[in-house]
């Protein structure tokens, strides 16, 4: 029985240039090992899965273009990136002191990353997209956390514009204000960022594959019978000293508070798949699993420092990490396996 194949990938804010140059090249390797030069990452995974950042990203690979096929490549995602990031995360006076630098207010103005996001989603809804997905974001007023599904999305009650729900889950607290989104039958949902609670949200794509039926692949998979590659955003853990920390009050706080859920989580929910596929007797199935996290080198590790040079230095940091031999070959391995279980 061929695998259910999953790609999930991190949240991280303007980080999110490592995972989305790591996948274009990629889908460079799975058109060169397809022998099809118009391959695209939605014609090879089975189920997406995206916080934050991550969710714009998979929303990005599965936008349709008039013949039903990508309308972006991966690297056009990742170039929006580029080209854009530095007026998404650009603050003014005004809001700088409105906001007292993010403390009393957010931080930023959501008009431009809105702008940027209805360029690029129009006016599609999640059942416009190519490919299943799983976008995290949390429901303030229940107090809950809300999944994007487009499987489900045929029924009017899931179903959202996808600019909508890339705002929803890219909605970080003291960044952005919280997103207020309606799905088609007008019923709205006031969100926050999916980094909140599940920064990496890959055990959410394998838990939603449990409850999902695949054509042509197994029905309700377990672990034996998925692939899933998941990419972080090259978060790590920051260290604070005792005698630093020990007097921190509220405000003190916030900053490293965001930080160290989004990298605990992260690195949790890696541990937890790797004990997950570590229970599986077939050295095959046990191999299915690729966690992929790029290291930051030169680039700032702030999520919204969308300078001109952090820009140069996050792509830099990007293409050391995919020029390193052993992941240059971990990714021929992931395309090779792809193409396999298509």
């Amino acid at each position: 029985m061929k695998k259910v194949r999953i790609l999930s990938i991190d949240g991280g804010g303007i980080r999110g240039i490592l995972p989305g140059i790591i996948l274009s090249r990629l889908e460079e390797k799975l058109q060169v090992y397809s022998k099809d030069t118009n391959a695209r990452l939605a014609d090879y995974f089975d189920l997406f899965s995206g916080t934050s950042t991550g969710g714009i990203l998979s929303l990005s690979y599965l936008v349709p273009d008039e013949n039903q096929r990508p309308c972006l490549s991966a690297k056009d995602a990742v170039n929006l990136y580029l080209d854009r990031g530095n007026e998404i995360f650009k603050v003014s006076t005004w809001q700088k002191i409105k906001s007292l630098g993010g403390i009393i207010n957010e931080k930023y103005s959501a008009y431009q990353l809105e702008k940027e996001l209805n360029n690029t989603f129009k006016d599609f809804w999640l059942k416009d997209l190519l490919k299943p997905c799983i976008i995290s974001a949390y429901d303030v007023k229940n107090g809950k956390p809300h999944f994007f599904k487009q499987h489900k999305s045929q029924n009017k009650i899931y179903n959202f514009k996808v600019r909508d729900v890339a705002r929803a889950t890219s909605a970080a607290p003291t960044y952005f204000k919280v997103a207020k989104v309606k799905n088609e039958i007008n019923t709205s949902f006031p969100l926050l960022d999916g980094g909140v609670f599940a920064n990496n949200p890959s055990l959410v794509a394998y838990s939603e594959a449990r409850t999902m039926s695949f054509e042509g692949k197994a029905d309700f998979p377990t672990a034996k019978n998925m692939m899933i590659v998941s990419l972080g955003t090259g978060s790590k853990s920051q260290s604070y000293e005792y005698d630093k920390v020990k007097n921190w009050g509220q405000i003190k706080w916030i900053k490293p508070v965001i930080e160290i859920m989004m990298s605990g989580n992260s690195s949790t929910t890696h541990y937890h798949l790797n004990q997950i596929f570590d229970t599986l007797k077939d050295i095959a199935d046990k191999n299915a699993y690729y966690r992929l996290e790029p290291e930051l080198l030169t680039a700032d590790t702030e999520m919204d420092n969308a300078s001109v040079e952090n820009l140069r230095r996050l792509k830099e940091d990007a293409l050391n990490f995919i020029s390193n031999k052993t992941i240059d070959q971990q990714l021929t391995t992931i395309a090779q396996k792809l193409i396999e279980n298509d």
